[in-house]
Protein backbone atom coordinates (compact mmCIF):
# COMPACT_ATOMS: atom_id res chain seq x y z
CA UNK A 1 0.00 0.00 0.00
CA UNK A 2 1.23 3.56 -0.99
CA UNK A 3 1.91 5.31 2.47
CA UNK A 4 0.81 9.02 2.38
CA UNK A 5 3.16 11.56 1.10
CA UNK A 6 3.47 14.29 3.97
CA UNK A 7 2.35 17.32 3.88
CA UNK A 8 4.32 20.20 2.31
CA UNK A 9 5.35 23.05 4.96
CA UNK A 10 4.97 25.97 2.73
CA UNK A 11 3.40 26.61 -1.41
CA UNK A 12 6.87 28.14 -2.14
CA UNK A 13 9.80 30.09 -0.91
CA UNK A 14 10.50 33.46 -0.20
CA UNK A 15 13.23 35.53 -0.80
CA UNK A 16 15.18 37.30 2.27
CA UNK A 17 13.47 39.83 3.97
CA UNK A 18 14.39 43.12 4.24
CA UNK A 19 17.17 42.37 1.97
CA UNK A 20 19.43 45.43 1.78
CA UNK A 21 19.83 44.37 5.69
CA UNK A 22 19.35 40.59 5.54
CA UNK A 23 22.08 39.16 7.83
CA UNK A 24 24.12 42.70 7.96
CA UNK A 25 25.12 42.18 12.00
CA UNK A 26 27.36 39.77 12.27
CA UNK A 27 26.98 37.76 16.35
CA UNK A 28 30.11 36.27 18.03
CA UNK A 29 29.91 32.65 18.08
CA UNK A 30 32.09 31.87 21.01
CA UNK A 31 31.95 35.47 23.02
CA UNK A 32 30.34 35.39 26.44
CA UNK A 33 26.71 36.01 27.75
CA UNK A 34 26.42 40.12 27.71
CA UNK A 35 28.43 40.34 24.05
CA UNK A 36 25.98 37.77 22.82
CA UNK A 37 22.85 39.88 23.58
CA UNK A 38 24.59 43.39 22.92
CA UNK A 39 24.89 41.89 18.95
CA UNK A 40 21.08 40.78 19.24
CA UNK A 41 19.80 43.99 21.27
CA UNK A 42 18.18 46.50 18.92
CA UNK A 43 15.26 44.82 17.26
CA UNK A 44 12.69 44.43 20.21
CA UNK A 45 13.65 48.35 20.65
CA UNK A 46 12.18 49.02 17.66
CA UNK A 47 8.92 46.90 18.00
CA UNK A 48 8.62 48.44 21.39
CA UNK A 49 8.13 52.05 20.13
CA UNK A 50 4.78 50.58 18.81
CA UNK A 51 3.53 50.26 22.12
CA UNK A 52 4.44 53.46 23.39
CA UNK A 53 2.77 56.00 20.23
CA UNK A 54 0.27 58.90 20.12
CA UNK A 55 -2.56 56.44 20.60
CA UNK A 56 -1.36 54.63 23.51
CA UNK A 57 -1.19 58.34 24.95
CA UNK A 58 -4.86 59.18 24.76
CA UNK A 59 -6.28 55.59 26.34
CA UNK A 60 -3.73 55.95 29.16
CA UNK A 61 -4.28 59.91 30.07
CA UNK A 62 -8.18 59.22 29.72
CA UNK A 63 -7.95 56.10 32.02
CA UNK A 64 -5.92 57.75 34.54
CA UNK A 65 -7.80 60.92 34.68
CA UNK A 66 -10.87 58.78 34.74
CA UNK A 67 -10.01 55.66 37.04
CA UNK A 68 -6.59 56.56 38.81
CA UNK A 69 -4.43 53.84 39.10
CA UNK A 70 -6.96 51.07 38.33
CA UNK A 71 -6.05 50.69 35.44
CA UNK A 72 -2.58 49.89 35.45
CA UNK A 73 -3.70 46.28 35.96
CA UNK A 74 -4.88 46.51 32.28
CA UNK A 75 -1.48 48.10 31.06
CA UNK A 76 0.58 44.86 32.94
CA UNK A 77 -1.83 42.41 31.23
CA UNK A 78 -1.39 44.14 27.83
CA UNK A 79 2.34 44.38 28.13
CA UNK A 80 2.81 40.54 29.03
CA UNK A 81 0.10 39.84 25.84
CA UNK A 82 2.77 41.91 23.58
CA UNK A 83 5.79 39.69 24.97
CA UNK A 84 4.58 36.37 24.31
CA UNK A 85 2.92 37.56 20.70
CA UNK A 86 6.57 39.42 19.87
CA UNK A 87 8.43 36.34 21.01
CA UNK A 88 6.01 33.91 18.59
CA UNK A 89 6.76 36.85 15.91
CA UNK A 90 10.57 36.61 16.64
CA UNK A 91 11.03 32.96 16.48
CA UNK A 92 8.70 32.80 13.02
CA UNK A 93 11.07 34.83 11.28
CA UNK A 94 14.41 33.09 12.92
CA UNK A 95 12.90 29.43 12.01
CA UNK A 96 11.82 29.57 9.04
CA UNK A 97 13.40 32.66 7.59
CA UNK A 98 10.67 34.52 6.47
CA UNK A 99 8.23 37.18 8.14
CA UNK A 100 5.00 37.05 9.05
CA UNK A 101 4.10 38.46 5.60
CA UNK A 102 5.89 35.90 3.34
CA UNK A 103 4.85 33.50 5.77
CA UNK A 104 1.18 33.95 4.64
CA UNK A 105 1.83 34.71 1.13
CA UNK A 106 3.86 31.26 1.57
CA UNK A 107 0.73 29.80 2.59
CA UNK A 108 -2.71 31.17 1.99
CA UNK A 109 -4.04 31.53 -1.77
CA UNK A 110 -3.76 35.08 -3.58
CA UNK A 111 -6.99 36.29 -2.76
CA UNK A 112 -6.29 35.23 0.83
CA UNK A 113 -3.38 37.15 0.63
CA UNK A 114 -4.97 40.14 -1.18
CA UNK A 115 -7.25 40.42 1.51
CA UNK A 116 -4.41 40.13 4.27
CA UNK A 117 -2.32 42.99 2.64
CA UNK A 118 -5.21 45.27 1.67
CA UNK A 119 -6.36 45.34 5.52
CA UNK A 120 -2.48 45.15 6.60
CA UNK A 121 -1.83 48.42 4.56
CA UNK A 122 -5.03 50.23 6.09
CA UNK A 123 -3.46 49.68 9.24
CA UNK A 124 -0.12 50.68 8.64
CA UNK A 125 -1.72 54.34 7.21
CA UNK A 126 -4.00 54.58 10.38
CA UNK A 127 -0.94 53.75 12.11
CA UNK A 128 1.08 56.85 10.41
CA UNK A 129 -2.54 58.92 10.88
CA UNK A 130 -1.35 58.34 14.15
CA UNK A 131 2.23 59.39 14.55
CA UNK A 132 1.23 62.42 12.08
CA UNK A 133 -1.47 63.67 14.61
CA UNK A 134 0.62 62.93 17.31
CA UNK A 135 3.91 64.99 15.77
CA UNK A 136 1.67 67.94 14.92
CA UNK A 137 0.27 68.37 18.07
CA UNK A 138 3.47 68.15 19.73
CA UNK A 139 4.76 70.64 17.02
CA UNK A 140 2.08 73.04 18.61
CA UNK A 141 2.36 72.31 22.12
CA UNK A 142 6.50 72.91 21.58
CA UNK A 143 5.90 75.80 19.12
CA UNK A 144 2.66 77.16 18.89
CA UNK A 145 2.25 75.70 15.47
CA UNK A 146 -1.17 75.62 13.78
CA UNK A 147 -2.03 71.83 13.48
CA UNK A 148 -2.25 72.14 9.64
CA UNK A 149 1.08 73.30 9.58
CA UNK A 150 2.41 70.68 12.33
CA UNK A 151 0.39 68.13 9.95
CA UNK A 152 2.41 69.34 6.66
CA UNK A 153 5.79 69.73 8.62
CA UNK A 154 6.00 65.58 8.76
CA UNK A 155 6.29 64.85 5.36
CA UNK A 156 9.86 65.98 6.16
CA UNK A 157 10.57 63.25 8.37
CA UNK A 158 11.29 61.08 5.21
CA UNK A 159 14.87 62.82 4.52
CA UNK A 160 14.95 61.64 8.21
CA UNK A 161 14.78 57.91 7.92
CA UNK A 162 16.09 58.18 4.51
CA UNK A 163 19.54 59.02 6.07
CA UNK A 164 19.41 56.41 8.68
CA UNK A 165 19.01 54.30 6.15
CA UNK A 166 21.80 54.84 4.10
CA UNK A 167 23.76 54.86 7.04
CA UNK A 168 23.07 50.84 7.99
CA UNK A 169 20.70 49.55 10.31
CA UNK A 170 22.63 49.90 13.53
CA UNK A 171 22.19 53.58 12.88
CA UNK A 172 18.07 53.16 12.82
CA UNK A 173 18.12 51.33 15.80
CA UNK A 174 20.83 53.70 18.10
CA UNK A 175 18.46 56.51 16.67
CA UNK A 176 15.39 54.49 17.88
CA UNK A 177 17.09 53.98 21.57
CA UNK A 178 18.35 57.21 21.64
CA UNK A 179 14.76 58.71 21.77
CA UNK A 180 13.83 56.37 23.92
CA UNK A 181 16.04 57.42 26.58
CA UNK A 182 14.70 60.52 25.48
CA UNK A 183 11.20 59.75 26.80
CA UNK A 184 12.13 58.09 29.89
CA UNK A 185 13.98 60.57 31.20
CA UNK A 186 11.08 62.92 30.44
CA UNK A 187 8.81 60.57 32.39
CA UNK A 188 11.06 59.81 35.50
CA UNK A 189 11.30 63.96 36.10
CA UNK A 190 7.43 64.48 35.65
CA UNK A 191 6.77 61.67 37.97
CA UNK A 192 9.37 62.74 40.41
CA UNK A 193 7.40 65.84 40.22
CA UNK A 194 4.23 64.27 40.53
CA UNK A 195 4.92 62.34 43.92
CA UNK A 196 2.15 59.43 42.69
CA UNK A 197 1.82 57.48 46.46
CA UNK A 198 3.56 54.30 45.53
CA UNK A 199 1.73 51.80 47.48
CA UNK A 200 -1.15 52.99 45.48
CA UNK A 201 0.17 52.68 42.23
CA UNK A 202 1.24 49.01 42.97
CA UNK A 203 -2.30 48.69 44.37
CA UNK A 204 -3.30 49.70 40.85
CA UNK A 205 -1.16 46.87 39.26
CA UNK A 206 -3.66 44.31 40.89
CA UNK A 207 -6.74 43.04 39.16
CA UNK A 208 -9.87 44.38 40.30
CA UNK A 209 -13.36 43.08 39.39
CA UNK A 210 -14.32 47.36 38.77
CA UNK A 211 -13.06 47.06 35.26
CA UNK A 212 -15.40 44.91 34.31
CA UNK A 213 -18.40 45.48 35.98
CA UNK A 214 -17.95 49.59 35.35
CA UNK A 215 -19.29 50.08 31.60
CA UNK A 216 -16.85 52.91 31.10
CA UNK A 217 -14.01 51.37 32.97
CA UNK A 218 -14.29 48.45 30.78
CA UNK A 219 -14.46 50.54 27.53
CA UNK A 220 -11.41 52.35 28.42
CA UNK A 221 -9.36 49.28 29.33
CA UNK A 222 -10.96 47.82 25.68
CA UNK A 223 -9.36 50.63 24.59
CA UNK A 224 -5.78 50.06 25.99
CA UNK A 225 -5.70 46.68 25.11
CA UNK A 226 -6.17 47.77 21.48
CA UNK A 227 -4.12 50.20 21.11
CA UNK A 228 -1.15 48.34 22.98
CA UNK A 229 -1.04 45.29 20.51
CA UNK A 230 -0.28 46.63 17.39
CA UNK A 231 -0.65 44.79 14.67
CA UNK A 232 2.33 46.06 12.11
CA UNK A 233 4.71 44.97 14.82
CA UNK A 234 4.27 41.20 14.47
CA UNK A 235 5.27 41.89 10.45
CA UNK A 236 8.40 44.03 11.50
CA UNK A 237 9.69 42.03 14.33
CA UNK A 238 9.30 38.76 12.02
CA UNK A 239 11.67 40.55 9.43
CA UNK A 240 14.12 42.70 11.33
CA UNK A 241 15.43 39.66 13.84
CA UNK A 242 16.69 38.21 10.18
CA UNK A 243 19.18 41.67 10.58
CA UNK A 244 21.47 39.47 12.57
CA UNK A 245 23.94 36.69 11.08
CA UNK A 246 22.85 34.14 13.38
CA UNK A 247 24.29 30.12 12.83
CA UNK A 248 21.50 28.40 10.87
CA UNK A 249 22.00 25.22 12.33
CA UNK A 250 19.08 23.74 15.22
CA UNK A 251 21.45 25.13 18.14
CA UNK A 252 22.05 28.20 16.51
CA UNK A 253 18.33 28.84 15.91
CA UNK A 254 17.69 28.05 19.36
CA UNK A 255 20.55 30.67 20.86
CA UNK A 256 19.45 33.57 18.66
CA UNK A 257 14.95 32.95 19.35
CA UNK A 258 16.67 33.05 23.33
CA UNK A 259 18.49 36.29 22.79
CA UNK A 260 16.31 37.68 20.67
CA UNK A 261 13.00 37.15 23.30
CA UNK A 262 15.14 38.39 25.82
CA UNK A 263 16.03 41.43 23.60
CA UNK A 264 12.19 42.29 23.13
CA UNK A 265 10.93 41.18 27.04
CA UNK A 266 13.68 43.97 28.38
CA UNK A 267 12.63 46.31 25.55
CA UNK A 268 8.78 45.89 26.10
CA UNK A 269 9.42 46.01 29.83
CA UNK A 270 10.30 49.97 28.96
CA UNK A 271 7.15 49.92 27.26
CA UNK A 272 5.28 49.33 30.33
CA UNK A 273 6.94 51.82 32.54
CA UNK A 274 6.31 54.16 29.83
CA UNK A 275 2.70 53.48 29.62
CA UNK A 276 2.38 53.21 33.21
CA UNK A 277 3.83 56.43 33.68
CA UNK A 278 1.45 58.16 31.11
CA UNK A 279 -1.12 56.74 33.13
CA UNK A 280 0.14 57.37 36.81
CA UNK A 281 0.89 61.29 35.69
CA UNK A 282 -2.63 61.95 34.65
CA UNK A 283 -3.69 60.12 37.69
CA UNK A 284 -1.75 61.90 39.68
CA UNK A 285 -1.78 65.12 38.53
CA UNK A 286 -5.29 65.57 37.57
CA UNK A 287 -7.75 62.63 39.15
CA UNK A 288 -6.64 62.98 42.85
CA UNK A 289 -7.41 66.81 42.27
CA UNK A 290 -10.79 66.31 41.20
CA UNK A 291 -10.12 67.11 36.95
CA UNK A 292 -11.28 63.29 35.61
CA UNK A 293 -12.69 64.80 32.77
CA UNK A 294 -8.85 65.31 31.04
CA UNK A 295 -9.27 62.85 28.18
CA UNK A 296 -6.94 64.63 25.20
CA UNK A 297 -3.35 65.11 24.64
CA UNK A 298 -3.23 69.00 24.36
CA UNK A 299 -5.39 68.87 27.64
CA UNK A 300 -3.34 67.33 29.55
CA UNK A 301 -0.64 69.42 28.54
CA UNK A 302 -1.95 72.43 29.47
CA UNK A 303 -3.22 71.32 32.85
CA UNK A 304 0.18 69.73 34.05
CA UNK A 305 2.31 72.57 35.00
CA UNK A 306 -0.32 74.26 37.30
CA UNK A 307 -1.33 70.50 38.79
CA UNK A 308 2.36 69.97 39.40
CA UNK A 309 3.82 73.37 40.07
CA UNK A 310 6.41 73.51 37.52
CA UNK A 311 6.33 74.96 33.83
CA UNK A 312 8.81 72.29 32.90
CA UNK A 313 6.67 69.44 33.44
CA UNK A 314 4.53 70.33 30.20
CA UNK A 315 7.61 71.11 27.90
CA UNK A 316 8.96 67.72 28.88
CA UNK A 317 5.36 66.13 28.23
CA UNK A 318 5.05 67.61 24.97
CA UNK A 319 8.92 66.46 23.74
CA UNK A 320 8.06 63.29 24.88
CA UNK A 321 5.21 63.42 22.66
CA UNK A 322 7.87 64.63 20.06
CA UNK A 323 9.94 61.57 20.77
CA UNK A 324 7.19 59.44 20.92
CA UNK A 325 5.44 60.34 17.22
CA UNK A 326 9.10 60.00 15.14
CA UNK A 327 10.40 57.15 17.00
CA UNK A 328 6.61 55.31 15.41
CA UNK A 329 7.11 56.93 12.18
CA UNK A 330 10.05 55.14 11.42
CA UNK A 331 8.89 51.43 12.70
CA UNK A 332 5.62 52.21 10.47
CA UNK A 333 7.89 52.75 7.36
CA UNK A 334 10.00 49.82 7.33
CA UNK A 335 6.57 47.51 8.71
CA UNK A 336 4.98 48.91 5.13
CA UNK A 337 7.88 48.09 3.12
CA UNK A 338 8.00 44.41 4.75
CA UNK A 339 3.99 43.78 4.47
CA UNK A 340 4.14 45.27 0.56
CA UNK A 341 7.29 43.13 -0.24
CA UNK A 342 6.35 40.23 1.99
CA UNK A 343 2.69 39.89 0.46
CA UNK A 344 3.29 40.97 -3.28
CA UNK A 345 7.06 41.02 -4.20
CA UNK A 346 6.79 44.23 -5.13
CA UNK A 347 10.01 46.20 -3.78
CA UNK A 348 9.78 50.36 -4.06
CA UNK A 349 12.52 52.72 -2.91
CA UNK A 350 12.35 53.41 0.84
CA UNK A 351 11.85 57.18 0.47
CA UNK A 352 9.17 56.67 -2.27
CA UNK A 353 7.23 53.86 -0.31
CA UNK A 354 7.17 56.32 2.88
CA UNK A 355 6.33 59.25 1.03
CA UNK A 356 3.39 57.51 -0.07
CA UNK A 357 2.27 56.06 3.33
CA UNK A 358 2.99 59.48 4.57
CA UNK A 359 0.97 61.17 2.04
CA UNK A 360 -2.22 59.60 2.54
CA UNK A 361 -2.51 59.93 6.36
CA UNK A 362 -1.36 63.89 5.66
CA UNK A 363 -4.62 63.86 3.79
CA UNK A 364 -7.26 63.35 6.12
CA UNK A 365 -5.27 64.77 8.58
CA UNK A 366 -5.08 68.36 7.17
CA UNK A 367 -9.07 68.03 6.31
CA UNK A 368 -9.97 67.51 9.73
CA UNK A 369 -7.59 70.15 10.90
CA UNK A 370 -8.98 72.97 8.53
CA UNK A 371 -12.37 71.78 9.54
CA UNK A 372 -12.95 70.34 12.63
CA UNK A 373 -9.62 71.63 15.03
CA UNK A 374 -8.14 70.49 18.16
CA UNK A 375 -11.43 68.35 18.80
CA UNK A 376 -11.36 66.49 15.40
CA UNK A 377 -7.88 65.51 15.26
CA UNK A 378 -8.43 63.86 19.35
CA UNK A 379 -11.28 62.17 17.58
CA UNK A 380 -9.44 60.88 14.36
CA UNK A 381 -6.49 59.46 16.87
CA UNK A 382 -8.98 57.15 18.30
CA UNK A 383 -10.72 56.36 14.83
CA UNK A 384 -6.85 55.12 13.85
CA UNK A 385 -6.63 53.05 17.07
CA UNK A 386 -10.12 51.42 16.19
CA UNK A 387 -8.85 50.69 12.39
CA UNK A 388 -5.91 49.24 13.72
CA UNK A 389 -8.08 46.67 16.13
CA UNK A 390 -9.91 45.73 13.33
CA UNK A 391 -6.73 44.34 11.43
CA UNK A 392 -5.15 42.66 14.63
CA UNK A 393 -7.10 39.37 14.69
CA UNK A 394 -5.66 39.14 10.99
CA UNK A 395 -2.30 39.02 12.34
CA UNK A 396 -2.48 37.10 15.51
CA UNK A 397 -4.26 34.34 14.56
CA UNK A 398 -1.74 33.42 11.30
CA UNK A 399 1.08 33.91 13.77
CA UNK A 400 -0.72 31.35 16.54
CA UNK A 401 -1.15 29.04 13.81
CA UNK A 402 2.52 29.11 11.98
CA UNK A 403 4.14 28.68 15.29
CA UNK A 404 2.23 26.12 16.48
CA UNK A 405 2.40 23.68 13.52
CA UNK A 406 4.97 21.13 13.63
CA UNK A 407 5.13 20.75 9.58
CA UNK A 408 6.62 24.38 9.23
CA UNK A 409 8.32 25.05 12.70
CA UNK A 410 9.52 21.55 13.66
CA UNK A 411 11.35 21.38 16.43
CA UNK A 412 10.55 25.18 17.14
CA UNK A 413 6.82 24.39 17.12
CA UNK A 414 4.92 26.05 20.53
CA UNK A 415 4.60 23.71 23.07
CA UNK A 416 1.24 22.76 24.06
CA UNK A 417 1.13 25.28 27.18
CA UNK A 418 2.40 27.40 24.99
CA UNK A 419 -0.21 26.71 22.10
CA UNK A 420 -2.83 27.00 24.47
CA UNK A 421 -1.63 30.24 25.96
CA UNK A 422 -1.38 31.55 22.67
CA UNK A 423 -4.61 31.07 21.47
CA UNK A 424 -6.24 31.96 24.88
CA UNK A 425 -4.26 35.57 24.15
CA UNK A 426 -5.55 35.53 20.68
CA UNK A 427 -8.96 34.86 21.54
CA UNK A 428 -9.33 37.49 24.40
CA UNK A 429 -7.78 39.82 21.97
CA UNK A 430 -10.21 39.31 19.51
CA UNK A 431 -13.39 39.62 21.80
CA UNK A 432 -11.99 42.65 23.26
CA UNK A 433 -11.02 44.19 19.77
CA UNK A 434 -14.39 43.21 18.57
CA UNK A 435 -16.16 44.87 21.67
CA UNK A 436 -13.91 48.08 20.98
CA UNK A 437 -15.38 48.00 17.54
CA UNK A 438 -19.14 47.73 18.95
CA UNK A 439 -19.25 50.13 21.39
CA UNK A 440 -16.90 52.57 19.54
CA UNK A 441 -18.13 56.19 19.77
CA UNK A 442 -15.00 58.12 21.03
CA UNK A 443 -13.25 57.46 24.81
CA UNK A 444 -13.56 61.12 25.28
CA UNK A 445 -17.12 61.39 24.09
CA UNK A 446 -17.96 58.72 26.99
CA UNK A 447 -16.08 60.06 29.67
CA UNK A 448 -17.64 63.31 28.97
CA UNK A 449 -20.91 61.90 28.65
Amino acid sequence: MDQPQARPAWRSKSGPSLPEVFRTISVPKDARFWRKLGAFAGPGYLVAVGYMDPGNWATDIAGGSAFGYTLLSVILLSNFMAIVLQSLSAKLGIVTGRDLAQACRDHYSRPVNLALWFACELAIIACDLAEVIGTAIALQLLFGLPLVWGVVLTALDVLLILLLQQRGFRYLEAFIIALLIIITGCFIYTLALAQPDLRAVLGGYVPSSEVVTNPAMLYIAIGILGATVMPHNLYLHSAIVQTRAFDRTPPGKREAIKFATIDSTIALMLALFINSAILILAASAFHFSGRTDVAEIQQAHQLLAPALGAAAASTLFAVALLASGQNSTVTATLAGQIVMEGFLSIRLPGWLRRLITRLIAIVPAVTVAVLYGESGTAKLLVLSQVILSMQLPFAVIPLVYFTSDRTKMGEFANPQWLKLGAWIIAAVIVALNVKLLADVSGISGLISG
